[in-house]
């Protein structure tokens, strides 16, 4: 992916009102032989062309304000008579006292829903990171997006616009700063890989692979000469291959003209870093093992820089017609040096590179501090599941085992009560007889052990209320009610 989408902005629409002219410049067109030029028609005036994503995550915001600012016709006016460097200073900013009430009214309400796409982005972030209780200080958040006044988030005032204009320039400008760090890391990266591939090779592998790496650098060291970037060699090759016109009519203002593709008077970006494929096509090809395509975005993006920096006399990040032409008559244009290209410039030093590998090594130590930390947590959930598992099934056993005897419980039978005491049990009056005969002279031991087995239970209990009364104890059937003496000898006649 090319590294230029996050930076694809047409200034001369994004940041037309800050940095350049309003007005569109017509292209020329060319006639069937492509040779020769004439005026161009006079026609109805075109829409403007649709902005470019800058890349910013306000951009929306940035740019719905840049396009009614447009339609104030007082702030157009000083537009035109304000140079760069008053721009980055604030004036234009000041300019805001004077635009109409509608254009003031409708920049209040863009300001309004910006605070509040902030606040759902802050509070959307505290919700994913499992803040859902804590309360969110939005004036505390807002602090961090310098290109609005937060604290004052119902009404655009003149600080909005002077805010929106510096945070929007340094953004910008610092754009290839940070893609260059980026491009460096990616770099870095591939070579720790390529180092660390071969440690797990034996001597053989490891030699064939270095011979292979080698072999690969001087294929794509191997290609055509690069014209420098920018230079009149490198635009007469375009004008002769992609334009099909002869090198000998090159002039530097039909030039531009068939390449301002909007027609607006300027070469943007993109409009600059097209000019440059026919270069990057002698030194990459997709098709190529030794050829890597970020490496090719990365050299597009270095010859459009630096074109910019020599061109580019107001830092505007635009070409205009006149910068062009200016710089066309230069010793650079006409006398170029030669343009080393990535492989004969490599993007990082060997003490970049140590230091790079060593942050890897501390990264790959907290990571596995931290993996052990997480595998002793997770022994010790493991080894407290387990006790939970054994404590439910010694509940499960202990549950059952009460359903169980629950359901063998045999209910005892209800006591039986009358007038005064209670019916005395059987075996304490058993426990009395068998004391009562272990104290009785052996003589009478015989004797009741000579009952006969015919006897009734009736002649039996009679025996034994003898025996009582001769020991002074209670008869068995003493003052019981009829009914209940039959129930008595139903107890004595159980086995």
């Amino acid at each position: 992916m090319r590294f230029s989408i996050h930076y694809k902005m047409c200034w001369s629409r994004a940041l037309l009102i800050l940095l350049v002219q309003l007005l569109s410049v017509e292209a020329v067109p060319i006639s069937i032989d492509k040779t020769k030029v004439k005026e161009p028609e006079k026609k109805e005036p075109e829409e403007p062309p649709a902005s470019v994503d800058t890349g910013l995550h306000y951009d929306r915001y940035l740019r719905e304000v840049i396009d009614f600012l447009e339609k104030d016709q007082h702030f157009r006016e000083k537009l035109h008579n304000t140079d760069m460097e008053d721009i980055k200073q604030g004036k234009l900013a000041k300019e805001l006292d004077f635009v109409s009430h509608h254009v003031r009214t409708k920049l209040d309400e863009l300001k309004r829903q910006e605070v509040n796409r902030l606040r759902t982005l802050i509070k959307a972030k505290q919700d994913l990171e499992g803040g859902n209780d804590i309360a969110v200080d939005h004036q505390a958040l807002l602090k961090q997006f310098e290109y609005l006044n937060h604290m004052n988030p119902h009404t655009f005032e003149v600080d909005d616009l002077d805010r929106l204009i510096k945070s929007a320039t340094k953004d910008l400008e610092n754009y290839d700063k940070e893609r260059h760090e980026e491009f460096k890391k990616y770099e870095m990266m591939k070579e720790h890989d390529r180092r660390e591939h071969l440690k797990t090779l034996d001597d053989d592998e490891r030699k064939r692979e270095e011979e292979h790496y080698e072999e690969m650098r001087k294929k794509h060291a191997d290609h055509p000469k690069v014209n420098h970037p920018g230079s009149q060699n490198q635009l007469k090759e375009v004008w002769e291959e992609a334009d099909g016109l002869d090198p000998e009519d090159f002039d530097p203002k039909t030039f531009f003209n068939l390449h301002d593709t909007n027609g607006d008077g300027f070469f943007d970006e993109q409009e600059l870093e097209a000019l440059f494929t026919k270069e990057l096509e002698k030194i990459y090809d997709p098709t190529n093992e030794e050829d890597d395509m970020v490496e090719m975005e990365e050299e597009r993006l270095r010859m459009r820089e630096h074109v910019m920096n020599e061109v580019d006399s107001n830092k505007d990040r635009l070409v205009s017609l006149d910068e062009f032409l200016v710089a066309t008559k230069k010793k650079e244009f006409l006398e170029p040096d030669s343009w080393e290209t990535l492989e004969q410039n490599q993007a990082y030093t060997d003490e970049e590179m140590r230091e790079f590998e060593e942050h890897l090594a501390q990264q790959e130590q907290d990571l596995n501090l931290k993996a052990v930390d997480l595998q002793k947590q997770r022994d010790e959930l493991e080894r407290q599941q387990e006790q939970l598992n054994a404590q439910k099934i010694e509940l499960q056993q202990a549950v059952e085992h009460m359903e169980r005897l629950k359901s063998q419980k045999v209910e005892p039978p209800p006591e039986v009560h009358v007038e005064g005491n209670a019916i005395p049990e059987i075996h304490a009056v058993d426990s009395q007889l068998h004391h009562g005969q272990e104290a009785q002279p052996e003589e009478h031991q015989p004797a009741a052990q000579a009952q006969s087995p015919q006897d009734t239970p009736q002649e039996h209990i009679n025996q034994q209320n003898q025996d009582l009364g001769q020991q002074g104890l209670p008869q068995a059937h003493q003052d019981l009610p009829p009914g209940h003496q039959e129930a008595l000898q139903g107890q004595h006649n159980m086995p």
